[in-house]
């Protein structure tokens, strides 16, 4: 058995630089030329830790060496930085203070893997969704401006992962220079999300580019003017333009950034970490919304990664040494749900050319890979746009098409303006296939998908659908289309049972004609039961949140004059963190045995 002090010794060999930083004011002692080795050293723990306890991988590998080089160059935590979705920022908590508790990320009571200001001071704001570190940082550098005593205080917005193409994200660049302020966006351009980056945007930044020389000729240029008394902070807006279309005309394109009035630097080497830093100290005072833009590898460090970023952005477990994964597949010839959508989807667009799919930058999330294959001329990624999947699923309907719009529970969230008026009031015939849908487990409280149940059932017009298992979610997509309203289809994360009730129709046979309905799945009228288990979906045991299906039997029990007890069991009225979902339904009280337990104590009572 080893000791703590082995421990320690064992660390300090295996990371002699990184052992040693508890904090980045640790960091900032070491010399600019040992930074490189502490990206090595980083990227080491990183793949150590992952390798056995599995969290998102490519995104953090990509991000080392801006991460090192904002905390040596900023004071952190007093100068403060924004982490836009989260799955960049592994390298940040290692550097902050959660070496230690790094080995219990994502799990029942260790620490997050998303940022959050609950967990640590140097977590400035919630990262789980994508394109809000650029809002979030806006107000707070604002906040600064407008407080005594912190008007030099820094404030660094760090998005990447495809975030910048978020609409959120537009909406912030676009506010940037409405208000003075002194806000630092760094771009840290991968080309990726989870899979490959689309859009017009993504063309555009892989073309961008601005001299090092014209930075630094405009930077001097300003000083002089300046230092002549031909030109102050007010006017610096005036000359920004200039400019910016003086450079236009020369390179015969526009910058939208610049566009903007917000000062463009790049793109940079996002691997060399010496000149980032370089780059970021001679950035870091001057006044103004500032740009960095950065390209970096996703998945740096390590071969399989880079030559797979889509499966490495989260592997699951892999032999550190070889890059092999480890397959924890559920029993044979159990598909996941996802799966089940994905190929029956393209199975329907098969027989009815008027089927298209949508998702929102989950072509693998939402296994939409399988009618990217076969009918890619009826796939559409729309990136992180889940608002405007929904509207353009909407406009797909409104001329004759019928899509199913495949996007997670927690993101739907986004785009509830866009369901109600773009889809549920013209009465639209789009697929809702909410995957993700429930505890989702080690994603933790960002990414749980709890409210659909209670955000969808008030609409009118929107049927809601739960399949139990595999047969009965193919059943529901065929159903759809013989619809003319829209429908909501929610499912879990992980594997669906082929079958746990009897078939739908004839044979089995999923053709649509039949209806899914409520049935009983055991017992009978001539037991005398005095107690009724309701739930919903692929677990009998589940009944769902406040606002959800418990409210849901409550309310038609009250429409039909009918009284009885009800005893609701569920997600309580609380935010839930991460754990595994067993976990996670034990922590709720709605597994199988708080299930029992209150059956026997009713039946007690009765």
């Amino acid at each position: 058995m080893t000791n703590k002090s082995e421990n320690i010794k064992d660390e300090k060999e295996q990371y002699p630089l990184l052992s040693m930083i508890n904090t980045p004011a640790d960091l900032r002692k070491l010399p600019v030329e040992k930074l490189p080795e502490v990206c090595d050293e980083l990227r080491q723990c990183i793949i150590s830790h992952l390798s056995s306890n599995p969290g998102h991988f490519a995104s953090s590998m990509g991000a080392v060496e801006i991460t090192v080089a904002l905390h040596y160059v900023f004071d952190t935590p007093s100068d403060r930085l924004v982490w836009d979705v989260g799955h960049q920022a592994y390298p940040h908590k290692l550097l902050t203070g959660r070496r230690e508790a790094f080995a219990s990320q994502r799990t029942f009571g260790g620490i997050s893997g998303f940022p959050n200001p609950a967990e640590s001071e140097y977590d400035s704001f919630v990262a789980g969704h994508a394109g809000n570190s650029i809002s979030a940082a806006l107000g707070m550098a604002i906040a600064d401006s407008l407080t005594p005593g912190r008007e030099e205080r820094k404030t660094v917005a760090l998005i990447g992962d495809a975030s910048i193409s978020n609409g959120i994200a537009f909406e912030g660049l676009n506010n940037t220079s409405n208000n003075p302020n002194n806000l630092l966006i760094v771009l840290n351009d991968n080309d990726m999300s989870i899979d490959t980056n689309v859009g017009s945007l993504h063309r555009y930044l892989s073309n961008l580019t601005t001299s090092a020389g014209y930075n630094r000729w405009r930077q001097r240029l300003y000083q002089f003017f300046r230092s002549k008394g031909l030109i102050n902070d007010s006017g610096k807006g005036r000359m920004l333009r200039f400019n910016n279309s003086l450079k236009a005309l020369i390179s015969g394109s526009q910058n939208i950034f610049e566009g903007l009035d917000i000062r463009y630097f790049g793109p940079f080497d996002g691997h060399d970490v010496v000149k980032l830093v370089k780059t970021l100290r001679e950035i870091k005072d001057m006044k103004g919304p500032r740009l960095l833009h950065i390209r970096t590898v996703k998945g740096k460090g390590f071969p399989e990664a880079e030559k797979s970023p889509t499966v490495w952005h989260a592997p699951g477990k892999f032999n550190p040494l070889t890059g092999e994964r480890i397959s924890e597949s559920s029993a044979s010839g159990v598909e996941k749900w996802q799966d089940v959508f994905g190929k029956h989807l393209s199975a329907l667009a098969d027989k009815d050319d008027r089927v298209v799919g949508i998702t929102a930058a989950m072509i693998t999330g939402t296994s939409m890979t399988h009618l990217f294959t076969t009918h890619p001329e009826r796939a559409f990624n729309v990136g992180i746009s889940e608002g405007h999947a929904v509207t353009f699923a909407g406009g797909l309907a409104a001329s004759g098409k019928r899509p199913f719009a495949a996007i997670y529970s927690s993101f739907l969230q986004r785009a509830y303006d866009n369901i109600i008026h773009d889809v549920a009031i013209q009465g639209l015939p789009v697929t809702f296939c909410i995957d993700r849908a429930g505890l989702v487990g080690e994603d933790g409280v960002t990414h749980h998908g709890f409210f659909d149940l209670a955000y969808l059932r008030p609409i009118p017009g929107l049927n809601i659908a739960v399949p139990s298992d595999a047969e009965t979610l193919r059943q529901l997509m065929s159903w759809s289309l013989t619809q003319n309203s829209p429908l909501a289809i929610r499912y879990p994360r992980g594997s669906a049972p082929e079958r746990i009730i009897p078939s739908l129709s004839a044979g089995g046979e999923v053709d649509g004609s039949v209806r899914p309905e409520a049935r009983r799945l055991r017992g009978s009228e001539e037991n005398n039961s005095r107690v009724a288990v309701l739930a919903v979906g692929p677990i009998v045991k589940e009944a769902l949140i406040a606002g959800g299906f418990g409210s849901a039997v409550e309310e038609f029990l009250h429409d039909e004059n009918i009284e009885c007890e009800v005893i609701r069991l569920g997600v309580p009225d609380k935010w839930i963190a991460h754990g595994s979902v067993p976990q996670l339904r034990a922590l709720c009280g709605y597994d199988s045995s708080a299930i029992e337990k209150v059956i026997r104590k009713v039946m007690k009572d009765l």
